[in-house]
Order: C-alpha cells, then sequence, then structure tokens
C-alpha cells in the first residue's frame, strides 16, 4: 500500500495528481469530438502551434494562456485563409502552419538566456510544478467542455458524423466547428503546464482513442475515455515516482500503450472469433452427415 501512496505524500504530487485527473477529463470530452471526427491532425497542429505564444510570453513576462490562446487564432485564421485562397485541401494549410509556428517557436526560444530549460518546460511539462492557479484554470475549462458538450451535444453529433446533415437541418455547422476549435484550443492551453504542449496529444487521443475501441456510443466513449485518462495520470505518477521517469512523458505514454493493448487482444480475439464461427459449420456437417 506504502508504494502505491508514498508518490503522493507531498503536496506538489498531490496537486500534480489533481490537475492531471482535470486535464484527463477535459481531453475525455473535447479528444472524443476529435476522434470520432478524424481531426487528429488538426489537434496535433494546435498543441504545436500555441508554442510561438508560449515563448513570447515567457520572453516578455506575461501570461503564457494570453500568448497560447494568441497562437492558436494565428493557426486558425493561417489554415482558413490558405483554405479559401488556394485550391489545396486544408490538410495542406495545417501542414504548413505546423511546421512554421513550431519553428518559430523553438526560435524564439533559442533567444532566451535559458533556452534549453524553457524548451524542456513548454515541450514536455512539468507536472510537480503544478500551482493552485494551474488547477483553478484546468477546472474552469473542465466545467467549459463538459457544459458545452451537454448544451450543444446534438450539433456537435450530427457535425461530427455528417457536415452536410448538419446543415441541412439548420445546426451552423460551421460555428459549430468554431466553438469545438475554441474547446480543443483551451484544453490544450490549460494543460500545457502540467504535461507539455508535445505529450498533451497523448492524452487528447489515447484515451478517446482506446475507448472508441471498446464501446460506441459517444456518452460512454467519453466516460470510458475519463476513467483511462485519470488512471494513466495517476499510474504515470507513481511509476515516474519509483523508477525515476518524467512524470509528464510517462502519464502521456500509458494510454497509448493501452491503446495497442486493446487492439493487439481485439485482434487476436476477432482470429479467434471467425475460426471458431468457420469451423463450427464444418464440424455439425460432418455430425450430421
Amino acid at each position: 500500500m506504502d508504494w502505491l501512496l508514498d508518490p503522493f505524500a507531498l503536496g506538489i504530487q498531490q496537486r500534480a495528481l489533481i490537475a492531471g485527473s482535470l486535464a484527463a477529463i477535459v481531453f475525455a470530452v473535447v479528444g472524443t469530438w476529435v476522434v470520432i471526427r478524424g481531426m487528429t491532425f488538426l489537434g496535433d497542429a494546435l498543441v504545436h502551434g500555441v508554442i510561438p505564444g508560449i515563448a513570447l510570453a515567457v520572453m516578455f513576462g506575461f501570461n503564457p494562456l494570453i500568448g497560447a490562446l494568441g497562437a492558436a487564432l494565428v493557426m486558425v485564421v493561417g489554415i482558413n485563409f490558405v483554405h479559401r485562397q488556394t485550391e489545396f485541401s486544408e490538410d495542406t494549410g495545417i501542414g504548413l502552419l505546423f511546421a512554421g509556428m513550431l519553428a518559430l517557436g523553438v526560435i524564439l526560444i533559442s533567444t532566451t538566456d535559458s533556452a534549453s530549460r524553457t524548451l524542456d518546460a513548454i515541450l514536455f511539462g512539468n507536472a510537480l510544478g503544478v500551482t493552485s492557479e494551474d488547477i483553478v484554470v484546468l477546472a474552469t475549462v473542465a466545467l467549459m467542455a463538459v457544459g458545452g458538450t451537454i448544451l450543444m451535444y446534438r450539433r456537435l453529433l450530427v457535425l461530427s458524423f455528417n457536415e452536410q446533415k448538419a446543415e441541412l437541418f439548420g445546426l451552423k455547422p460551421r460555428a459549430t466547428h468554431a466553438i469545438l476549435l475554441v474547446m480543443i484550443t483551451l484544453s490544450i492551453v490549460a494543460s500545457f503546464q502540467t504535461v507539455g504542449t508535445l505529450l498533451v496529444f497523448g492524452l487528447m487521443v489515447g484515451p478517446p482513442a482506446t475507448a472508441a475501441l471498446l464501446v460506441r456510443r459517444v456518452p460512454t466513449m467519453m466516460v470510458t475515455a475519463g476513467v483511462i485518462g485519470v488512471l494513466s495520470v495517476a499510474s504515470g505518477l507513481i511509476i515516474s515516482y519509483h523508477a525515476g521517469t518524467s512524470g509528464s512523458a510517462t502519464m502521456a505514454l500509458i494510454p497509448i500503450v493501452l491503446f495497442f493493448i486493446v487492439l493487439i487482444t481485439r485482434s487476436v480475439t476477432g482470429e479467434l472469433g471467425a475460426r471458431h464461427a468457420d469451423h463450427t459449420p464444418e464440424t455439425a456437417t460432418d455430425v450430421s452427415a
């Protein structure tokens, strides 16, 4: 029992658990929409796109949340501009802004006196450096994500599966898409301190993708993803404490590993079931014969 409790004996460790769990809940809700709508590339681009804004905030001493939101706005506007002004698909604009914003962020960070330490903090987070203010921000974003999903559930659901139907039913798909982008951006911005901008994607996609292998209904998927995410955070902190690994990276890796375990298990059991189904009629024929 001490092996499980010792990693959470100190206040900084308890704050890391609370913040990580709140981030897991946020990503369970927002990440489910990202996965079922096929927006993982855009989500990944936004994760990288906020880095220049955070870097500017560190350099000039203003709130990183403001910097990240500003950078995300530049990303969204830039992607839409490329898509509207050219014949390229939206993925082209996403790819261009993805690489450009990440490169710009690294260049800005490289000009600081403590470039290496600043880069590590932004990219990989510091789970044990979470403050009470970070927890309040995460709790607020969690309430917004859950509340927004409840209020706009029908719009988000129809948009996720058929944008044309959403337009036909008068559900304003463009406005709904914009609101979803805001939710994704806020979840990334609020969580970068805990798991880092590069690792946040593991919690955003890993638990919902794993949940999608296990259940079908969207609300059940979100609840399952939340459970997987919180367990990943807790087990990640426990493992990192005893193994001396990065807490943020360990938390982000666990749901990815779990996804492949579930996928491989499903594949193996599916093949066994198919073989059994193929074999059963033959056996029945032999007996009847």
